[in-house]
């Protein structure tokens, strides 16, 4: 009888010491980083100009990149935690034509936009017509 008791008090004890380490925090006293919110709006001009629009709602970090396709970083802007719009005007003239990506991430979460450049060639007349 007493075998069988100190058999049950070790065998809850062992599960409650298991259940107790299953439900613990991981990371006790570590704060969590807040990730901000943001909506965004991209659209480009008629003059090859590209405007970005975004809006932050909570306190946390952007960035924003333009990428062309061979990965290289063209421009990059930071929004700190306190800043909460910005509205960039980026000159596309430059650019050769080719695909690019527009990346904005939170830390958490990435959004990416695919542009694509090209410059419309001049078409010239299938069939000429002289007068004499």
């Amino acid at each position: 009888m007493k075998t069988l008791i100190k058999s049950l008090l070790v065998a809850f004890t062992l599960s409650a010491v298991t259940v107790s380490a299953s439900q613990a925090e991981p990371n006790p006293g570590k704060q969590q980083a807040t990730v901000a919110t943001y909506k965004t709006g991209i659209y480009s001009t008629a003059t090859g100009k590209l405007n970005i629009a975004l809006d932050k709602e909570t306190p946390g970090a952007v960035d924003i990149t333009l990428v062309n396709a061979k990965g290289q970083v063209l421009f990059t802007q930071h929004l700190g935690k306190h800043e909460k719009t910005a509205r960039i005007r980026l000159n596309m003239d430059q650019l050769p034509d080719g695909s690019y990506q527009v990346a904005i991430t939170n830390g958490v979460d990435t959004t990416t936009h695919s542009l694509t450049l090209s410059t419309p060639q001049p078409s010239t007349p299938d069939r000429l017509v002289a007068v004499n």
